[in-house]
């Protein structure tokens, strides 16, 4: 499954969205654009700006703010991958060389200041204090989630509900605040408002399960990153925590060491137990409820193609091999 359909009926909005990023990255600082501008067009999904076009589609929305305000979208995730990498020391994404291994970390980190600091200011033109207090809140709750994943790494004691709680914070509460704008622009009811907001909540979800997934089953010529990513960092993943869960003493013996030592030495042991306990299958029956749990979030909205377009995008989020 692709996203062709969802982009196909938002074509011109993301069109204009694009615009509207190239206008914002100008700055007299030639670093800056050049840094913001490689990690831009780097070939992401744009999954989070969509999410916010379709929502208000789904509403009827008339006007051009959501143009401005999917952008925002953008340059907060944008700037939150800049500083992940960095982080995780990361040197691939999206098949390509990450901005950090490129530019250097002190570039990476305060081109992804400049991209907060641009995003808030297009909120302030913006004029709403609800659309200012959703980015606002989302922004310090990826920082916190940012946070508490590092907190997690290497602590092979993580367990499923600490992991979702960084899950919820660190990728969903952006799908979450991009689905809840698309309902205040949009004029949406109270009700139908948190409704979009769970769907966001849900399908971020979903989303980041299968990546945790991919990073033990992807190609990386599709997934565009080095398999074992996550485990050479320490990160304990939900496929992780579930062979520690669920797995033989040994199997979990074998997870437990590599988390608690990252690198990629243990990758084959791990990998072996990870599919002799069905944990891959196990993340993605999760992902499946998670996606489930989006569409009926979003049942009382009226029907339409736009409707129609974010009902795929679930199932895209769990079908997906990239």
């Amino acid at each position: 499954m692709t996203l062709e359909q969802p982009h196909t009926l938002i074509g011109p909005d993301m069109k204009a969205v694009d615009k509207v990023i190239r206008e914002r990255l100008h700055s007299d600082v030639a670093l800056v654009r050049q840094v913001a501008e490689y990690i831009i067009n780097s070939g992401g999904k744009r999954m989070r700006p969509a999410l916010l076009l379709l929502t208000a589609g789904a509403l009827g929305y008339q006007g051009t703010r959501h143009h401005e305000m999917a952008a925002v979208i953008e340059f907060i995730h944008t700037a939150t991958l800049l500083h992940d990498d960095v982080v995780d020391e990361s040197a691939l994404r999206r098949g390509r060389d990450t901005a950090n291994a490129l530019f250097g970390n002190a570039a990476s980190v305060l081109v992804g200041d400049f991209l907060y600091s641009r995003a808030f200011q297009m909120m302030v033109a913006v004029d709403d204090m609800r659309v200012m207090r959703v980015l606002s809140d989302a922004t310090n709750i990826i920082a916190e989630g940012e946070v508490l994943q590092l907190m997690n790494c290497h602590d092979a004691d993580v367990d499923e509900a600490r992991y979702m709680q960084v899950i919820h914070y660190k990728t969903a509460k952006l799908f979450e605040a991009a689905a809840q704008l698309g309902g205040i622009l949009g004029g949406a009811t109270p009700e139908l408002e948190q409704a979009l907001a769970r769907y966001g909540m849900h399908l971020g979800t979903a989303f980041q399960l299968i990546d945790d997934v991919l990073d033990y089953s992807g190609e990386e010529a599709a997934t565009g990153k080095h398999l074992g990513d996550d485990l050479a960092e320490g990160k304990p993943t939900l496929p992780l925590i579930h062979v520690m869960q669920r797995g033989t003493p040994e199997q979990a013996a074998s997870v437990r060491k590599a988390i608690e030592n990252g690198g990629r030495d243990d990758f084959p042991a791990v990998l072996a137990a990870i599919r002799a306990s069905n944990a891959l299958d196990y993340a993605r029956t999760r992902a499946g409820e998670e996606a489930a749990q989006a569409r009926a979030a979003i049942s009382a909205l009226r029907d339409s193609n736009y409707k129609e377009a974010l009902l795929q995008s679930t199932f895209f989020a769990v079908e997906r091999n990239h």
